[in-house]
């Protein structure tokens, strides 16, 4: 099966790579409006404008105009961390037993760990964001945002459980004990336990959620992550001396192929290549942050100074104290994607038949993933006093477009580690290849949730997805980057909505499962 689908896959992106020869800087930028980047962007700058019209629809806060699904949300966060009674940290250690298996029943229905389900939804978070968006934000909000962020990471806790707890309550485990979930199931069949009129709506939501998660998996969830991973992967080989300049579409057919290698065995495959990549590359990543923060040892303490005074005292520069929350804020939601929906199609997959404890393990992703991961970025590109820049430098730069979040990033680390960019590029790339089969699932589940469980519908989107591999890595048109970024926070607007609605049910069980847990109903095993 394997080998089919391996040359199937190739004689498919043949003409894709006749298609992506036809760069700039292979036939030459002089030829003005004749460049496949520049059709591409004629034909996605319209749609993309449209959808992020909605999408991204401007509400006016203290004076800043914000992106509405912004608050959409946190508000959302806030509020189901309240009604949960914190759970995100009243179970902090309870999480940490369950995903070290000591509540595992082996006779449970699912198809993988709970570890391996939380390392291939954070494999679907941890990523480019972690290393680019960063920077971004403590460029444009300075060293605040960094607070702000963290605080976004604690409340995005308890939608993760939220949206997981469902994921399980919903799911459809099938004859061959393969398992469908997420959203779109719990938003069709949750809302239908309502009523008719709720049946409606359901049905309504579940594929308006499923349509943009199809089309975030093609984007940012794919395109956006390849191209990240094939200019690290240029610049640190030479730049336009490169082998690849010009030639990244070579890149992208060799990962095209890893993907479909790894994504042709579905969840099962794609968890045992995530347990064993996103430890080691989070590993190597907070690795060099705290070699680079133990250099910097006692500069520390002055950088959480920096970052707490610049929460609350914010340069105007920044944009005071909105400009700053916004951008922290904005980070957090952008990177780990809680209440966006995503992960719940991750988990819905874990061997389990309590609901509640896949919720609990899923609560631990914002934290690794902003509170952790981004929280160590953004202390050593402060610390490194922004890679060297300094602070209104990478801020101007920022404005002007003239230096890139990943080189702000990368020249931080190499401060203090000259060969880092190197580690980094690797650590790109990988990052890239996590995110992809993570999203290459959540979509395939969306795709065969709108068009049918069959085979046959399953090798389509999986081919499609590889093909859109190598289109990412050949072009540069940011209006199809920007259009896979709308669609994936075009997920939170009916994800939320039924959060909203299903929210009791969680409750209910999370009151179960701890008089359960409480009482040895539910077996710990030691």
């Amino acid at each position: 099966m394997a080998k089919r689908f391996y040359f199937f896959l190739t004689s498919l992106l043949l003409p894709v790579l006749a298609f992506a020869q036809e760069t700039p800087a292979d036939q030459g930028a002089e030829t003005t409006g004749t460049t496949i980047d520049e059709k591409i962007q004629a034909v996605f700058e319209p749609i993309t404008a449209a959808v992020e019209s909605v999408v991204f629809y401007p509400i006016n806060i203290a004076g800043f105009e914000i992106p509405f699904v912004l608050p959409w949300l946190i508000v959302g966060a806030a509020i189901f961390t309240v009604y949960m009674g914190f759970i995100n940290i009243t179970a902090f250690k309870h999480a940490l037993d369950v995903v070290r298996g000591k509540f595992d029943d082996p006779d449970d229905e699912g198809e993988v760990s709970h570890f391996q389900a939380l390392t291939a939804a954070l494999s679907g978070t941890v990523g480019v964001g972690n290393i680019a968006g960063v920077a971004f934000a403590v460029a444009l909000g300075g060293p605040g945002a960094t607070f702000w962020m963290i605080i976004a990471g604690l409340l995005g806790m308890t939608s993760k459980f939220v949206e997981c707890t469902l994921g399980l309550m919903y799911r459809d485990v099938h004859a061959d004990g393969s398992v469908s979930g997420g959203p779109m199931y719990y938003l069709d069949k949750g809302l239908k336990e309502k009523g008719p009129g709720w049946a409606v709506l359901g049905k309504v939501l579940a594929v308006m959620f499923s349509i943009a998660c199809i089309g975030g998996s093609f984007g940012g969830g794919n395109m956006v992550q390849i191209n990240q991973a094939t200019q690290q992967l240029t610049e640190v080989t030479g730049g336009v001396d490169s082998f690849f300049y010009g030639r990244g579409w070579i890149f992208g057919v060799a990962m095209a192929i890893t993907v479909g290698l790894i994504i042709i065995g579905g969840i099962k495959s794609i968890a045992k290549v995530t347990d064993k990549v996103v430890p080691f590359m989070v590993g190597v990543y907070v690795l060099g942050a705290l070699i680079v923060l133990g250099y910097h040892i006692t500069d520390i303490p002055a950088a959480f100074a920096t970052i707490f005074n610049g929460a609350f005292n914010a340069d105007a520069l920044y944009g005071g104290i909105v400009g700053v929350l916004i951008q922290g804020f904005r980070r957090a939601a952008f990177s780990n994607e809680a209440g966006v929906g995503s992960a719940s199609i991750a988990h819905s997959a874990a061997k389990t038949d309590e609901p509640v404890s896949e919720g609990v393990v899923a609560l631990l992703e914002p934290f690794i993933d902003t509170v952790v991961i981004c929280t160590m970025t953004a202390l050593v590109i402060i610390i490194t006093n922004y890679g060297g820049y300094g602070a209104e430098a990478a801020f101007n730069n920022k404005v002007a477009g003239t230096v890139g979040d990943i080189t702000l990033t990368s020249a931080a680390f190499e401060t203090v580690i000259s060969w880092f960019p190197v580690v980094l590029s690797i650590a790109v790339i990988l990052f890239a290849l996590s995110t992809m089969i993570s999203w290459s699932y959540y979509g395939l589940k969306c795709w065969t949730y709108l068009f049918g469980e069959s085979k046959t519908n399953e090798a389509i989107y999986k081919i499609i997805f590889c093909i859109f591999v190598v289109i990412g890595s050949a072009i540069s048109a940011s209006a199809v980057f920007d259009f896979g970024d709308a669609m994936i926070f075009a997920m939170a607007f009916p994800n939320v909505m039924g959060l909203y609605i299903l929210m009791p049910n969680v409750r209910r069980a999370l009151r179960s499962y701890r008089a359960r847990v409480a009482s040895g109903e539910i077996t710990r095993y030691d």
